[in-house]
């Protein structure tokens, strides 16, 4: 019979890990963690591309040769030849001189290189951790999974470049606002994989009830952050920052007149190509998060849940603060990227207080080397 006063060991997924298996999570984590961090770096060089008009400079996709710049004057002026013959020179930028022309080049050719960095950093690693044994089973499909996330990304990038190419000075605002939120969901699930890897949390001291109502709301909050980056995708892509910049009144009104709202027909137009309704929606719906992350944070002061419940709130007020600040001096370079920013941070806080929460109330895979009390299972019988 079992040891009653130890708890049971729940059934173990398939072993992923070779004989070391915390050494090997810890490499593994570790390398999610970076691959997280550069991320982070290419959001916010991608934001910085777009506040500067940068992301049209390079008209061009070349995945692989591309990562060379031009390296002599032929070649820099035969790029910037090219670019002279896009829309957005002939109507925004004429006049450019190869040196104004060179600045916006460097920011989009950064922007690309950190791409096909995290592409690099992804899959090399991936493959010696696939061919020592470190990484099988679900995790071996979830790490494929991010890279082919990855890929697709690479090719949603230059779909949206190639919108402004042609009849646009700007890339459109819907295939910008899915490039971000896709580096979101990436960002997002390779913070959710590598927690999983973690040492398991202590449980949670709440009811069945009561940890069923958090985990769901945990779980709900990383996908509202998800929302909200497209929505300041859609911000950013008809630069509805630049107008009404009072808070909290927006042209005068907490809520504009329903005319202005629905100024486009048919309605649904609204919601994307009104820079009034996208800019009010970017707004409630980042008070319906700051009020959904305090209301869950009540909910969970009496659980082990508590501190990253109170941590997430607090990173969601100062990214609300931002946000205003960006948006009453009309999107300043440095305010606007540290806004960008704090949406990063605040998805990562998001997802892992989401992936805390299943875990200490019972719903998240164990990290796959440990057992029920957090030490290493014993080791198979050759019998």
């Amino acid at each position: 019979m079992r040891d009653a006063t130890r708890p049971a060991i729940a059934a173990a997924p398939p072993a992923v890990f070779t004989p070391s298996g915390p050494r090997a999570a810890r490499a593994v984590r570790l390398w999610l963690y970076v691959v997280a961090a550069l991320i982070v770096a290419m959001v916010g060089v991608g934001g910085a591309t777009r506040l500067t008009e940068s992301g049209l400079s390079i008209t061009q996709w070349k995945p692989v040769t591309g990562v060379v710049p031009p390296l002599s004057p032929a070649e820099w002026q035969a790029e910037f030849e090219r670019y002279k013959a896009i829309p957005q020179y002939e109507i925004l930028n004429r006049g450019m001189g190869l040196d104004g022309f060179k600045r916006i080049y460097w920011w989009e050719w950064t922007h690309r290189l950190l791409g096909r960095l995290v592409g690099a950093v992804v899959l090399l690693p991936l493959l010696y951790f696939a061919a020592t044994g470190a990484v099988r089973g679900w995790l071996l499909a979830c790490c494929l999974g991010l890279f082919a996330l990855g890929g697709l990304q690479g090719a949603v990038g230059w779909w949206m470049v190639a919108s402004g190419l042609s009849a646009r000075t700007s890339v459109s605002p819907y295939r910008l606002a899915i490039h971000l939120t896709l580096a979101g969901l990436i960002l997002s699930a390779t913070v959710m994989v590598a927690r999983t890897l973690a040492p398991p949390a202590a449980p949670s001291a709440a009811p069945p009830d009561m940890g069923m109502r958090l985990r769901a709301t945990a779980v709900a909050l990383p996908i509202l952050v998800l929302v909200q980056i497209f929505a300041g995708g859609l911000v950013a892509g008809l630069d509805a920052g630049m107008a009404f910049n009072t808070w909290p009144l927006m042209d005068g009104a907490l809520i504009p007149a329903p005319d202005q709202l629905g100024a486009m027909r048919p309605w649904w137009r609204n919601l994307f190509e009104n820079a009034l309704t996208v800019q009010f929606d970017h707004r409630m719906i980042a008070y319906a998060l700051w009020a959904a992350s305090l209301l869950h944070a009540l909910d969970a002061r009496r659980t082990h849940g508590a501190r990253g419940a109170w941590l997430l709130f607090a990173v969601v007020s100062a990214q609300a603060m931002l946000g205003i600040a960006t948006l009453l001096l009309a999107v300043p370079l440095g305010v606007a990227l540290a806004h960008q920013f704090g949406a990063t941070v605040v998805l990562i806080a998001a997802t892992l207080h989401a992936a805390d929460m299943t875990q200490a109330t019972g719903m998240a895979r164990r990290a796959p080397y440990l057992s029920a009390e957090g030490r290493p299972p014993p080791a198979p019988s050759s019998r």
